[in-house]
């Protein structure tokens, strides 16, 4: 996307993120810090490429909890080096994992991110003003970035849900697809949002969907057949309009269209494959690491 963007810049981006040095994350305290702590809590798998500009990001924050499923690459030598607190559990969904992660958190005010999310320094300064009020869950929205952009495209419109949030009023619920806070108080909106960079590239998009379709076909609710067969020629259509006008990729330019097609693609995938799987085809990857899979709603029924 070459456009130009009404949000404010990102921090800028490091070339190599394993050489943040140690205590980056956790140790830093700013001047005039007030008495509430915020813990914060990431799941990852596989993110050497991306968590070390989200940790860089969290230097505010006094704890930074990562869950890690298994990675491969330097994704736990990443995290230890910015001197967060690295945790691993073998994947069982994306609730079960947050539930985890989220009670290794020491403080009662928590900030949930993605391995491949950026907090802006103006909705840091939120988050820190936020944690000095009553008790509340606080809806960010996230706004995804391109592949080679910095910023996400002008009226981006992607998401708006609660990540950061007061324990004794909040929540995540351990669905193993849909990882959503479940809110018993107060809910609120917070003004910056968190830049989400879900895409290496166009065909890290497609094998990221693909891959997250299979998932999504095997752990979802099971439908009824007449339904899907109702749904399968009219879903795609109606996702693009969804994802290219609605939400905003009709500003994105040619990026902006490939990820509303692909999108789109992947939510009849979605229902191909749950097809598929009541034929007793082979179907899904049960067993892949799902993790920071979806680029699009979280929660969407498939």
């Amino acid at each position: 996307m070459v456009l130009l963007a009404a949000l404010k810049q990102t921090p800028p981006r490091r070339s190599t993120p394993s050489g943040i040095s140690r205590g980056a994350v956790a140790g830093t305290v700013l001047p005039g810090r007030m008495g509430e702590k915020i813990s914060v809590f990431i799941i990852a798998c596989n993110e050497a490429a991306r968590i070390g500009r989200t940790l860089e990001t969290l230097a505010w924050a006094d704890q930074v909890v990562v869950v890690d499923s298994g990675s491969t690459d330097d994704t736990v030598a990443i995290a230890k080096a910015a001197g967060a607190e690295v945790h691993h559990r073998d994947w069982d969904g994306y609730g079960p994992q947050k539930v985890f992660a989220e009670g290794l958190c020491a403080h009662d005010w928590v900030l949930n991110v993605d391995a491949d999310e950026v907090v802006t320094e103006t909705l840091a300064e939120e988050i820190r003003d936020a944690a000095q009020k009553d008790p509340a869950a606080y809806r960010i929205r996230i706004l995804n970035v391109y592949p080679g952009e910095d910023r996400p495209r002008p009226l981006a419109n992607d998401y708006n849900v609660v990540r950061f949030y007061h324990r004794s009023l909040a929540g995540y619920r351990d669905h193993p697809l849909f990882d959503r806070v479940e809110v018993r108080g107060d809910e609120r909106q917070l003004q910056a949002p968190i830049h989400h960079h879900p895409l290496l590239s166009l065909a890290h998009f497609v094998d990221k969907e693909n891959r997250y379709s299979s998932y999504a076909a095997t752990t979802a609710k099971p439908r009824g057949r007449a339904g899907l067969l109702l749904r399968l020629p009219f879903e795609m259509p109606f996702a693009f309009v969804k994802f290219y006008l609605a939400r905003g990729h009709v500003l994105g330019g040619w990026k902006g269209f490939m990820f509303a097609l692909t999108a789109a693609f992947a939510r009849v995938l979605r229902i191909a494959k749950m097809l598929e799987r009541q034929d007793g085809g082979r179907g899904s990857e049960k067993n892949d690491s799902a993790v920071n899979l979806t680029v699009d709603d979280p929660g969407a029924n498939p």
